[in-house]
């Protein structure tokens, strides 16, 4: 590595850690939704169609162990050093999104703010599942440096679960009222995510990228 490379690998080791801790975090407090009642749930989330038949608990629960396990994936000393763990990892981090994802498509049609936060969390959905699914194909046909790169489009919409949650309080002092603000949110909540990923594989440079092991 050049000591031009050096400030890039700080910032983006630092960038790898602030990932970790922000989604063991927001994970782990996710797991309050398996606790039996309305403990700490939003009200969007309470009035969802689909919570009292268990499904915001299955999506909960994947999601949350989804988001925990994701940055470990991204860790290039744990590929080297353990190639076997990195696989059983992202195995079970591919069928958290799945579970999780399919959940979440049949939560977005129970949406009580309207067809615009159906819609925002219904694409989110659709397209978490497209990029895990994409993800694992090309691990399985050996295409890692596709699968990098889909791995990385599919933990950016995983950690909408993170961004979610910094725009929920904007939320409750948003002038235009708590409704039409989540309907916002529920593509602001992931969109950005998706183009901030699209701009680091346009600018990386694959010989100096943390992701290879």
């Amino acid at each position: 590595m050049t000591s031009m490379d050096e400030p890039r690998a700080s910032r983006i080791g630092w960038g790898l850690w602030t990932l970790l801790i922000s989604s063991m975090l927001i994970g782990l407090m996710s797991y309050r939704y398996l606790i039996p009642g309305d403990f700490g749930l939003a009200p969007p989330i309470l009035a969802n169609s689909f919570t009292k038949y268990g499904v915001l608990t299955v999506h909960a629960g994947f999601a949350a162990t989804a988001l925990i396990l994701g940055p470990f994936q991204f860790m290039p000393a744990l590929r080297r050093a353990r190639p076997s763990l990195h696989r059983r990892i992202g195995t079970l981090y591919v069928v958290c999104c799945l579970v999780a994802g399919m959940a979440g498509l049949i939560l977005a049609f129970g949406a009580q703010t309207g067809p615009i936060s159906t819609a925002g969390f219904g694409l989110l959905a659709a397209a978490w599942l497209f990029t895990v699914v994409q993800a694992w194909r090309h691990a399985k046909a050996r295409r890692f440096v596709d699968h990098e790169r889909w791995m990385i489009r599919g933990f950016a919409l995983t950690l909408a679960a993170v961004t979610l949650r910094l725009y929920l309080p904007f939320a409750f002092l948003s002038p235009f009222g708590y409704d039409d603000t989540y309907r916002a949110i529920s593509f602001l909540c992931w969109v950005p995510n998706l183009i901030a990923a699209e701009i680091f594989l346009a600018t990386r440079r694959p010989r100096s990228s943390p992701f290879r092991g």
